[in-house]
């Protein structure tokens, strides 16, 4: 099952990202005005810099825990089977009875 949930797994991601882009270019917008400073902006205070970072590494990480979950979920309604888990084996251990 591993396999087949690699590309699932691949298009949930790059769905996560660009969700989460947008997310963070929205949140930012009310934040501030102007884009969000990069690290190497000459004229932006480390303040901001940091924040920016920060605001957008929980906003992306976030958006990529709900976007798996929400793909997990819908792989196991497809298949049975929960991603990345080995499937239950039956044991072939036959039960003694007493009598």
């Amino acid at each position: 099952m591993r396999l087949l949930y690699k590309p699932f797994a691949l298009i949930a991601s790059l769905f996560a990202a660009r969700i989460g882009r947008s997310i963070f270019r929205g949140v930012w917008s009310r934040i501030d005005t102007s884009d969000p400073p990069r690290p190497t902006s000459p004229d932006a205070p480390l303040s901001k810099v940091v924040g920016a970072a920060a605001l957008e590494a929980a906003t992306m990480a976030s958006v990529a825990a709900a976007v798996n979950r929400a793909a997990a979920r819908v792989f196991h309604q497809l298949t049975g089977a929960w991603p990345n888990q080995p499937p239950e084996r039956k044991s072939k251990k036959k039960s003694k009875e007493k009598g």
